[in-house]
Parts: C-alpha cells; structure tokens; sequence
C-alpha cells in the first residue's frame, strides 16, 4: 500500500492562511498577519505583458483529453493523459525542441491558470521565521533571471524496450524514446528565492507541489504531485522557469512557473509549482517510495534509494521498419545525450553489431544537453538489417548491450535495436 498521501493543497493552504504571512518583497521580509496582508495588500489587476505575459491561448485538444496543445500524428503517439514526441520527427528541428513538439507528461490534467492570480508559498520548519512566504508572478519576474538550456526526460523514457529488446516485463507508461526534450528554460534560481524565503541553516530538504489535479489511481488519492529535492540540489542548479524558448511557459509545460532540474529524471521538475514545503528533516511522498524507485531482483529488497540523476541514451531519427533503398548512400541521422557527463563519442553499427565506426558529431558537446550526429551508409544487401548506436560520456559511461531490469521499467540505457528493411 502507498504511504497516507500528505494533506491536499485547500488544506495546506487553511493552516498557511491561519500562520502569519511573510511577503517577500524588498529585501527585508515585513511581517504582518495574513488577515492585515490582505487588508494592505492591493488589489491584483493584471500585470503588464512585460511583468506576467500570458501563455498561448489554449488549442483544440486533438487526440487526448486533459491536453490543451494540438497532438498532430505526424508529431505524436498519445499514451492515456500523455503524449509522446515522435522521435523520428526531430530531424528537421534544431538543438531546441519546439514547443509544439516536446512531450506532454501528466499525471491528470494540465490546468489552465492565469499568472495574475498565481502565487508561490514557501513554509515549513526549514524557515527562519517559520512564517509562510509568498511570492507573486510579478515578483519572480523582478528577481534577477538566469537562462538555461536543459535537456528534460522522463524516468521511463525507453521502458517499453525492456520488453521488446529483453524479454523482461515492465508497468508504467510504454515510452520508446521520445519523453525526452530540449529547451532553453528562463527563471529565477531557487536559491535566490529560498535566501529571500529566509531558508535556515539545518534544512535538508524541500517539497515542491504541483497545482494539477489530485491523482488518483486504484480508488487511492495520492494527492497532488509532489517529490523531495534535497537542498543541496537546490542550490546547485535548479531555476524556478517562467519561460520555454522565449516565450512564457504554455500550459501543458507548467504555465504559469515550473522547476526545472537539470540532469534529474523529469519528475523532479514539477509543473504548475504552487507551494514548497522546506524541511529540516528528510521528505517523502509516493513519489519517492512507491514510484520513482527501482524494484526487482537486481536490487535491494524494498527498493533502491528514490532515483534521481538520468541516464545516457542514443537513436536514430528514423521510423522503426523504415524501408531503405539498395545501392545508394543514406546520411543516417540521430541524437545522443548523458545526464552524467557531456557526450564525448557516437558509435554506430548498421550490421546489427558485428562492426562499429564513429558517427560525425554536429554539436558540441555540454552538459545537460545532447548533441545531434549523422553518418552515411551505403547498403548494398536486400533485406532485413539492424541499425545500433551508442553513446559514450566525458566521465567515460557508455550504453550496455542490456540494461538492468527493474520493475517499474526506469532509466533504461541499453543500445536500441533499430530495425529497418533495405529493398
């Protein structure tokens, strides 16, 4: 059974609402009761475009409820509340994944909120003052803004090769590569609003909260969607992101303010942030002890530690069964990425591993980013062939021939067997 969720966000809020309120203004905190806050406070009109723009008007849903971004087949595979990225059709795009194009993970539904009324508590007993903070759109917006290119992948990106590769049965979302996105993400450092937020000196670990619907699953309310961040990670090089490839974050990808953890599995970087707890003892949710570990018998009984750092990966920008002609050269093309380290070498094989050569390597290499790759091959056999890559990182980590199993089917890295067929 899932450990008791923590209590839903209206009940959070009843407590928070009760304990004085500390605004985050300015750069000493003013503390006032939250009945006087409210009495003082302005009325909230809506913000200029250049302190809250808002994000893109909501399209169509087109093949999935709970999605607001149309879903084109040429673009997507919907997988229940969840839509994948055709990784084959991300080779006529850049280092950025487009928006239009990046994968959609939700747990429920993507909630459609108006930055003007948004606002971010920070409480618990990891603060100084152990009064809840509050920051608004346009606060954020003042503080000073960093910009980061960061790859962001789901956990289970590639779990449905566990069973189609290895034989080895899996749960969860059947994912084959295309989780997985890059943008360039624009925010405010978590740091500098925990400082702000009067973070103390013992705290080791944070809550972020999603303002999506509760899930539930099994007839059991996990809550709403929430997982530990040590704060070590925290200071490190999480931003609390308002903005997705220049433009304010669109609603599926976490309007109005998402986190973004980079180099992290994807549930790190919750969507539609709307309070963090702080803590100076360690957190938990069912995020971290029922999911988001790995089970099995390559582990430890109960469970590994909850994951957190991704893995490396590598494929090629091509449909699966692709048919190719004989006797003239192809310019095979993919992408390859490391959470661990920048990319350092692709190698490809097109004779289902008997022999191996480097691929050409169009980017370069940085970490927390992939790197796009091509090679030519000229297949002079008819029939059935198997294309292979793999990815070796700067700290020397390359893809398996197999990856560990584990239950829940997380982090898979082995080299993807790509069948085409040469006619």
């Amino acid at each position: 059974m899932p450990n008791s969720p923590a209590p839903a966000r209206r009940s959070v809020l009843k407590v928070l609402a009760a304990a004085p309120a500390v605004s985050a203004l300015g750069g000493l905190a003013t503390v006032t009761t939250a009945s006087a806050a409210a009495a003082h406070a302005p009325a909230r009109p809506a913000a200029p475009a250049a302190t809250a723009p808002a994000a893109p008007a909501p399209a169509v849903p087109l093949a999935a409820p709970g999605i607001v971004k149309a879903l084109p087949a040429a673009h997507f595979t919907v997988r229940s509340t969840n839509a994948e990225a055709r990784f084959d059709g991300f080779g006529d795009t850049g280092l950025l994944t487009p928006v239009d194009r990046f994968f959609v993970r939700n747990h429920t539904t993507t909630p459609v909120l108006d930055a003007a009324d948004w606002r971010l508590t920070l409480w618990g007993d990891g603060l100084h003052g152990r009064s809840p903070v509050h920051f608004t759109y346009g606060q954020l917006r003042d503080l000073p803004s960093v910009t980061r290119t960061a790859l962001i992948e789901c956990a289970g990106n590639g779990r449905s090769y566990y069973t189609s590769q290895q034989g080895e049965p899996v749960t969860g979302t059947a994912w084959t590569l295309g989780a997985v996105g890059a943008a360039r993400w624009r925010g405010v450092r978590l740091a500098d609003v925990l400082r702000r937020a009067g973070i103390a000196r013992d705290a080791v670990d944070l809550l972020p909260r999603g303002l999506d619907d509760p899930y539930v699953s099994g007839g059991i309310d996990y809550g709403r969607v929430r997982r530990p961040l040590p704060v070590a990670k925290a200071f490190d090089d999480v931003i609390l992101a308002y903005e997705m490839n220049g433009e304010p974050l669109p609603y599926d990808h976490g309007h109005p303010v998402r986190l973004v953890v980079p180099s992290w599995v994807g549930i790190a970087s919750i969507k539609w942030l709307g309070d963090i707890e702080v803590s100076t003892r360690p957190l938990s949710s069912p995020w971290s002890t029922d999911w988001y570990r790995l089970f099995g018998d390559a582990h430890p009984a109960g469970g590994s530690a909850p994951i957190s750092r991704q893995t490396l990966k590598s494929g090629y920008q091509l449909p699966f069964g692709a048919t190719l002609e004989a006797g003239r050269v192809h310019r095979l093309t993919g992408r390859a990425w490391s959470a661990h380290a920048p990319v350092r070498t692709v190698e490809v094989s097109t004779d289902g591993g008997a022999h191996w050569r480097r691929a050409h390597l169009h980017d370069i290499p940085r970490r927390d980013g992939w790197v796009r790759w091509s090679t030519p091959w000229l297949p002079r056999v008819t029939g059935p062939a198997t294309l292979l890559s793999r990815t070796t990182d700067a700290a020397g980590n390359t893809q398996p021939e197999r990856a560990v199993h584990n239950t829940q089917g997380y982090l898979f890295n082995a080299v993807v067997r790509h069948p085409v067929t040469v006619a």
